[in-house]
């Protein structure tokens, strides 16, 4: 199963976090998406997102200027 991933690299909020929801809803359960961000408040961004949407943040790293995110729709 490949994993769908959109670049929102140089995007401020609230635009990564509204991509990502929009990304997420054409998912099926439990496929998953890697969004890149730039944004430094998108680490919280995130986190508020998944506690609301109950979608799981599978993975969070930051790579040099950029922040990974792994999420999976809730089934």
């Amino acid at each position: 199963m490949s994993t769908m991933s959109i670049d929102c690299s140089g995007m401020n909020c609230p635009i990564p976090i509204l991509r990502l929801s929009k990304a997420v809803k054409n998912l099926r359960p439990s496929e998953r998406l890697e969004m890149i961000a730039t944004d430094p408040g998108s680490v919280k961004d995130v986190q508020a997102w998944s506690k609301q949407t109950g979608n799981t943040i599978v993975e969070s790293r930051q790579c040099n200027e950029k922040f990974i995110f792994i999420v999976e729709k809730a089934a």
